[in-house]
């Protein structure tokens, strides 16, 4: 899998993460489990052309001391189709970006 993982986290980075991805994104079926929803501009064509594959997100996963983000885009409605797939080059930047972001906010240096 690919992925990008902040490790090393103290009991209070970790749930400020948590906090922030509560606040800020779409929440899983699973308690530490997160959707960064991928917005129309950075989806390649084919995801565009599926529409009833929509919406397209990527995972997070928070644990005791660590996140993770994956850089596989999922559909919200099929596991198998030819539109998941890795993340493109737009789609990592938008991930990077949020994270980046997230770190930012939270005041995390891990």
């Amino acid at each position: 899998m690919r992925q990008f993982v902040i490790d090393d986290l103290s009991p209070m980075e970790r749930d400020n993460i948590d906090s922030y991805l509560k606040r800020n994104l779409k929440t899983g079926p699973m308690i530490g489990l997160y959707w960064i929803v991928l917005p129309n501009d950075v989806l390649t064509d084919i995801q565009k052309e599926h529409t009833d594959c929509a919406p397209f997100y990527l995972g997070v996963e928070v644990e005791n001391d660590l996140v993770r983000f994956e850089f596989l885009v999922r559909s919200n409605a099929h596991l198998h189709c030819d539109c998941i797939a890795h993340t493109n080059k737009e789609q990592r930047q938008f991930a990077l970006d949020f994270i980046d972001t997230m770190l930012d906010e939270e005041c995390i240096r891990s």
